[in-house]
């Protein structure tokens, strides 16, 4: 039986956990406005609004933090993907709220 081991010296960049911890915040964030506003029939009260303005800011730093990330040399990158992946998707939420909102849908 032969064992093979590969050795390396990478790791994962702080940068690439921050923007999924980020990321993950956002979701979860847009999760709670969706529910909390489904609860309220609809009626978006005005700290839903401000949330989603933190979502939009912590979202584009966890998406900028995640491409920096990803242009480390010699790192794992699955935090990075996962970081940018998550990210674009709490931007896209917050784009369909505020399409929702704009086209009465």
């Amino acid at each position: 039986m032969s064992r093979k081991y590969i050795f390396t010296n990478k790791d994962y960049s702080p940068q690439s956990i921050m923007s999924t911890i980020l990321g993950l915040l956002d979701i979860a964030a847009l999760v709670c406005i969706f529910f909390l506003t489904y609860q309220n029939n609809g009626v978006s009260l005005q700290r839903y609004g401000s949330t989603g303005l933190l979502i939009t800011i912590f979202s584009f730093v966890g998406l900028i933090q995640g491409i920096l990330s990803r242009m480390e040399p010699d790192r794992f990158y699955l935090f990075s993907y996962l970081g940018i992946m998550l990210n674009i998707l709490a931007l896209c939420g917050i784009s369909f709220i505020l399409f929702a909102g704009a086209y009465g849908i």
